[in-house]
């Protein structure tokens, strides 16, 4: 089965910088819909040690072929040195809701 579309998963450092990057991603057609999930708790290993912090995430809608695109944008945008951006495959849906998804994306820059 092809994959037409995807869900991202994106780590902030807050509700600020997470409503700016989203946004900046739907104006730009690379996503259709941004969910912000604000004040999640973080647990990572970050240069030898176990570090905590408050965090917001974005969970985006957007079509598969804009995954590369969509990494690079959020990488120019984002503070983090190493910012967490997760490509999930949409393999079923509601079939109106996967067209709505590739209807508010832009077309694939060739």
């Amino acid at each position: 089965m092809e994959t037409l579309a995807i869900c991202a998963w994106i780590t902030c450092q807050d509700r600020t910088q997470a409503f700016s990057i989203g946004h900046i991603l739907v104006e730009e057609g690379l996503a259709a819909c941004v969910n912000i999930l604000d004040n999640m708790e973080s647990i990572y290993r970050w240069q030898g040690g176990i570090e905590t912090a408050r965090e917001a995430v974005l969970v985006v809608k957007t079509r598969a072929c804009h995954a590369s695109a969509l990494t690079a944008r959020v990488r120019e945008l984002h503070s983090y040195e190493v910012p967490c951006i997760i490509c999930l495959p949409i393999v079923d849906g509601s079939p109106e809701y996967l067209a709505w998804i590739a209807a508010s994306t832009r077309e694939p820059l060739q």
